[in-house]
């Protein structure tokens, strides 16, 4: 689900904002998601990062889920509030060398939350999760290509469904 920074471009990282209501476009979005994930007794595991647009956007699918605070958002530091466009086009490895930058955090953190989380449930049957943009681009990185260096190559728009 969308954010009022989403709309506007701007980054968001570890600021705990809500999302907006959903529109109509985003409620047939979730209807249909809804259809293919099934119901939340389908899974072992339903979990939402610590920050509030991903548990508020668990509750518009399932009733109950658990906080895992490994799927916080990546912390973009200073750049946390300003347009995405303008983070790029200062640290221009943003897509080809994402290893190599630390905004809030290193971007190798991010890569190592994300392993941790795959150590963590890899004995889980079954996941339903809600994560944020970067995060989940790392994670399907990772699965991919075995690290996070595709990771900014990848599109992850809200509230798309993804299969592991």
């Amino acid at each position: 689900m969308q954010t009022q920074y989403n709309v506007q471009g701007i980054l968001q990282g570890r600021r705990d904002i809500p999302i907006l209501p959903p529109g109509p476009d985003q409620q047939v979005a979730i209807d249909e998601n809804l259809k293919k994930i099934g119901s939340e007794s389908n899974y072992t595991h339903v979990l939402a990062s610590s920050l509030k647009r991903t548990w508020m956007t668990a509750k518009l699918y399932v009733n109950d889920y658990t906080v895992e605070p490994l799927l916080d958002e990546l912390d973009f530091g200073e750049w946390e509030g300003k347009k995405k466009e303008e983070m790029i086009l200062a640290h221009p490895m943003w897509t080809e060398r994402p290893d190599l930058l630390t905004l809030g955090e290193p971007l190798l953190d991010l890569e190592k939350r994300v392993r941790t989380f795959l150590i963590k449930y890899e004995s889980a049957p079954s996941l339903l999760v809600f994560g944020h943009g970067a995060w989940i681009r790392a994670l399907l990185s990772v699965h991919r290509f075995g690290s996070i260096q595709n990771m900014n190559k990848i599109i992850a728009p809200n509230n798309k469904l993804f299969f592991l």
